[in-house]
This record gives structure tokens, sequence and C-alpha cells, in this order.
């Protein structure tokens, strides 16, 4: 009985020498990280029609509630994008991003720098949109995008999406 009960102990030592033999020597070092350097934002042109709070309303087919997403653009080229949804006899969910925006012809191009609060990598393409512009005036901002169409409406200053 004592021969088996030190064979088994010593089986056991034998295994756990041969594991920390195959245990690394030294801790591997972490891939160096590139990142991309902030963009700074350009101010818009004087008087650009886009300056301002863009509230737009949605429905989606097979979603339960309203998409409510307010753009607001600001003249030193900052922009936030909040997205919220409404439901029924739900708590509202949301995603707030910000950044920069900038418009080129008849182009706006929003670039997020940060999403709810946490920097993003820059080089994932997910954070640039690009939006044809169709209608900007004084009361309405009709976009195209990859996604579809946005129709928003004009708000006042300061406006925030209740929660």
């Amino acid at each position: 009985m004592r021969f088996i009960r030190f064979s088994i102990a010593a089986a056991g030592m034998a295994a756990l020498g041969v594991l920390a033999g195959c245990a690394p020597t030294k801790p591997a070092q972490a891939p160096a990280v590139v990142h991309a350097a902030v963009p700074t934002c350009t101010p818009a042109a004087a008087g650009d029609a886009l300056v301002g709070n863009w509230l737009s309303v949605s429905t989606q087919k097979g979603v339960a509630g309203a998409l409510r997403t307010l753009y607001t653009l600001n003249p030193d080229g900052t922009m936030t994008y909040v997205e919220q949804i409404k439901r029924p006899r739900a708590p509202s969910q949301g995603l707030e991003e910000s950044g920069c925006w900038s418009r080129s012809g008849d182009a706006l191009v929003l670039r997020t720098l940060e999403s709810n609060g946490v920097s993003v990598d820059l080089n994932d393409p997910i954070y640039a949109n690009r939006y044809h512009i169709v209608r900007a005036d004084a009361a309405e901002l009709r976009l195209q995008g990859a996604q579809g169409s946005v129709r928003a409406r004009r708000m006042s200053p300061g406006y925030r999406l209740p929660f």
C-alpha cells in the first residue's frame, strides 16, 4: 500500500516536472500597437446650412418602437451623434458618438473619434460615414447614405433627446 502511494506521488511529481519544462522562460512581448494620429476638426464655412441640431425619427421593419437620431453639427467642425431606440414598455437604449464633420461639395462626412466616451480605432472604416446631401435648408435635411435615406428636421439649439 505504501509502495502504491509512493508510486502515485512520484508519477504526479514527474508530470508536474514535464509541464514546468513546457512553460516559457520569459513572457511573450505584446505586438507594437500603431495608433493613427487623432484628426483635428476643421471649422465649417460661415453660414453653412448644415450647422445645427437635426432630429430624424424612423421605424424599421421588424423592430418594435421608433429609432431617434440627433445629429449636432457645430460651427467649429465638431459633431455629436446620439441614437436612441424607444420601445413600448421598455427603457430606452442608446449610443452616443462624437468627433468631426465636414462638407465636401454635396457630401457630408461624419468621423467618429469617441463612441460612448471611449476612443475608437481610427483605422476601422465603420467610424467614417459619408452621406450624399439631397436637401439642406432652414427646416429640413435629407441625406442618402449606404444604409438608406435620412430625413431630419431642424431642432432648436441645445435640444437633447429625452430618455
